[in-house]
């Protein structure tokens, strides 16, 4: 999600990584108006912050690009090189540490 401050027409002006003064509202990175407002603007530091919060939503499609490679036979896990295979093994345990701290708070919510 990208914040966003607009202008009295409300037109996007600005774009930031987490909540500003005046910049509240959040646009999915996919947005067509946030699309439309990079593309047109010569604000550089708008432009990088879009592009890293597109970046790690790319991390994701490639680590489930790979993960369906291994899957289906296509490369092995061990053809990787070990800082990648580092990496990959450290996400997975954290996202399945998430889940399990995801599953813990939904099946308690009926004792609260």
């Amino acid at each position: 999600m990208a914040y966003v401050r607009r202008n009295e027409e409300g037109r996007i002006i600005n774009v930031y990584d987490s909540p500003e003064p005046g910049a509240n509202e959040y646009l999915s990175i996919e947005s067509e108006e946030l699309i439309s407002f990079l593309t047109q603007t010569d604000d550089a530091d708008a432009a990088r912050v879009a592009l890293s919060m597109s970046d790690m939503a790319l991390v994701r499609v490639l680590e489930d690009l790979i993960n369906t490679l291994i899957d289906r036979g296509v490369i092995l896990f061990t053809d990787l090189p070990p800082a990648a295979r580092e990496k990959l093994a450290n996400r997975e345990k954290i996202r399945d540490q998430l889940n399990d701290l995801d599953n813990l708070m939904g099946d308690d919510q009926g004792l609260l």
